[in-house]
């Protein structure tokens, strides 16, 4: 029996340390969730939730063009109209000593600096879909090199006029 005990007790320790081994080895998954819910009142937000974060306006070098920038909103308003302006007014293309104009326009208005009705009132009631497209003037033969832009276009819920 004793020869048993002395046996049995080192395949015991074995079969233990081996479960605790594999008890090291783990594996995890860290889930960041967010949900960002928009209000039935009033929203104006791109269909395309990465759009605006790296937007490019290629050069066509046939035409010496640049491509527009464009984006699909969603615009909604239960109590009136929406308004839209570019924040500071419209931001050009700049590379640090030369600038290309930009055009914005939000459902074919023109954006300045002020904010003006975009959307109107009976339009937005329901919601609805429309573009936001920002254009750069045709660059000069002495405009090249990296241009950038930062603008931030702000809509506002205007109040229903009686």
């Amino acid at each position: 029996m004793f020869k048993q005990l002395v046996l049995a007790t080192p395949l015991a320790i074995l079969a233990l340390s081996s479960s605790v081994a594999f008890a090291a080895e783990e594996e995890k998954t860290t889930i960041n969730i967010t949900a960002d819910i928009p209000s039935k009142v009033f929203h104006a937000r791109p269909v395309d939730p990465q759009f605006g974060k790296a937007e490019q306006m290629i050069y066509q070098l046939g035409l010496g063009t640049l491509t527009p920038v464009t984006g699909t909103y969603d615009v909604q308003h239960t109590n009136g109209a929406v308004g839209a302006y570019v924040e500071g007014g419209p931001q050009p293309l700049y590379n640090g000593s030369n600038t290309i104009a930009l055009t914005y326009t939000f459902n074919g208005k023109v954006l300045t600096g002020a904010s003006q009705e975009v959307v109107g009132d009976s339009e937005s009631n329901g919601g609805m879909r429309t573009d936001l497209v920002i254009r750069a003037a045709k660059p000069t033969d002495g405009q090249y090199g990296l241009y950038t832009a930062n603008p931030v276009v702000m809509f506002d819920a205007l109040p229903r006029i009686p």
